[in-house]
């Protein structure tokens, strides 16, 4: 069974570990956040989206992980900017400003393409059928 998961560019650069197509990974799993998600990605393409990884607590007690093999890597980057009305140094990310770009591996430091800043992986995992 193939699954899609975002993964934040601070998590992996926090503490994350380094992967790539083929890997295997043990990810504990939670909800995504659609709404953010949309407005990097467009409501579409979050819609696909089926988990995000989390590391840094969120979770119920006892959640397990989720063991899969990596089969495809995105790299996410979208344009930030003020919103109308809000504080000038609060930016959100642009609808319709984020790209994708496949990758064969991840270790959470991606480069920004100009004015584009790298927020995150979108990754593609084959679970084992149950």
């Amino acid at each position: 069974m193939g699954i899609r998961v975002w993964v934040n560019n601070w998590q992996m650069q926090c503490c994350g570990e380094p992967f790539g197509i083929g890997a295997e990974v043990s990810w504990t799993l939670v909800d995504a956040d659609r709404e953010w998600l949309a407005n990097v990605l467009g409501a579409e393409a979050a819609a696909t989206v089926d988990a995000a990884e989390e590391h840094h607590g969120g979770t119920r007690e006892g959640t397990p992980a989720t063991a899969a093999t990596v089969t495809g890597i995105s790299a996410v980057h979208c344009r930030f900017a003020p919103l109308p009305g809000k504080p000038a140094h609060t930016r959100y990310p642009v609808p319709g400003s984020g790209t994708l770009t496949a990758l064969s591996s991840a270790d959470g430091w991606t480069s920004d393409r100009d004015e584009l800043q790298f927020v995150g992986y979108l990754v593609e995992l084959a679970t084992p059928r149950r």
